[in-house]
């Protein structure tokens, strides 16, 4: 069963794959505003080739765990996705904290840093829940 993992960006969204076994995440494609109908309709689509059971969407937290300006914006992101997908594919957020800059220091262009931050964040998913949901 695989699992589809999400860093929600406003203009780019970075998207990572699991393979069956749970075991490894890869980057792919980041989907260009994610939050338009367009955006949400081409998430559904990569659900459905991946054959995705779950979505993880990085929860964007300030440094101390508290809520930071775009915590709001990836929630309502969220909350659309999984009306779009219904009961069938769950949405849960998930701290992605320090994606972004493991991401960063790994180098690669813009694009492929967002989709990096995605696998990150879906290793350390995989890693901490992603055996209790896929078993």
């Amino acid at each position: 069963m695989r699992v589809l993992a999400l860093d929600y960006g406003s203009a780019r969204t970075g998207v990572a794959v699991s393979d069956f076994t749970g075991t490894l995440a890869t980057p792919r494609e980041p989907v260009l505003k994610a939050n338009t109908r367009k955006g949400i309709d081409r998430l559904a689509t990569i659900v459905r080739e991946t054959e995705a059971v779950r979505v993880v969407v990085g929860l964007p937290l300030s440094l101390s765990g508290g809520d930071s300006p775009q915590t709001a914006e990836a929630r309502a992101f969220a909350d659309r996705l999984a009306a779009r997908l219904g009961d069938a594919v769950p949405v849960e957020m998930y701290d992605e904290r320090f994606t972004t800059t493991l991401a960063q220091r790994s180098g690669g262009d813009r694009a492929s840093e967002d989709s990096r931050a995605a696998a990150i964040l879906l290793e350390e998913w995989l890693a901490v829940r992603g055996r209790d949901h896929l078993a």
